[in-house]
């Protein structure tokens, strides 16, 4: 089975992230896609996120009626900091059948050569790039890479990060959100 990776906080998880991770499954030849609840990213403070299980039961509550999209936990007992090479090591021993491929925006593929082994990544795994709206370059490194696809996905310029300013603003952030999300982040008084 050929499994895409999204890797993220998911602190809220989002509409963006569903749309994206849908639009994936349904029009590449990845089988299913996997939310995979990173406990810390090495580029982020952790301090804004809410507790790993707290965060993962809002992707278990947005996939839920989603066949192809699966929330993972798998990150929450490997070391940390997480890094990609190492998540996908695991995978790959746990799972020796399946195929795992990372989804990014755009944005993250300018940075992707700064990821710790990158070019070993890169050698063992197809990398499905959504865009973004965003200033900078991709580096040329990339540019027509054989493992690198550029994915003709709707683009989705909604952050989570927004959607936590407008809570603890006490604005109506309810669109934003797959139902069961908000109806989770609103009976948990999350972000206020």
């Amino acid at each position: 089975m050929k499994i895409g990776l999204y890797f993220g906080s998911f602190n809220p998880i989002h509409i963006g992230h569903l749309v994206i991770a849908n639009h994936l499954a349904e029009h590449s030849d990845l089988d299913q896609i996997w939310f995979v609840v990173t406990p810390h990213n090495p580029f982020k403070k952790k301090r804004s996120l809410l507790d790993n299980y707290q965060r993962l039961e809002m992707v278990y509550r947005a996939t839920k009626d989603y066949t192809k999209l699966k929330p993972s936990d798998i990150e929450f007992n490997l070391p940390q900091p997480n890094y990609t090479i190492n998540t996908l090591a695991y995978l790959q021993e746990k799972y020796p059948d399946n195929e795992f491929s990372l989804i990014m925006g755009e944005d993250n593929l300018k940075s992707f050569h700064k990821w710790r082994n990158y070019e070993l990544i890169l050698e063992n795994h197809h990398i499905y790039v959504y865009p973004r709206i965003s200033e900078n370059k991709v580096e040329t490194q990339f540019e027509g890479h054989k493992k690198i696809h550029h994915i003709d996905a709707p683009i989705m310029e909604l952050s989570s990060t927004l959607i936590r300013n407008g809570i603890k603003a006490g604005k109506n952030v309810k669109p934003m959100l797959p139902e069961f999300v908000w109806e989770y982040l609103d009976e948990m008084n999350f972000y206020k």
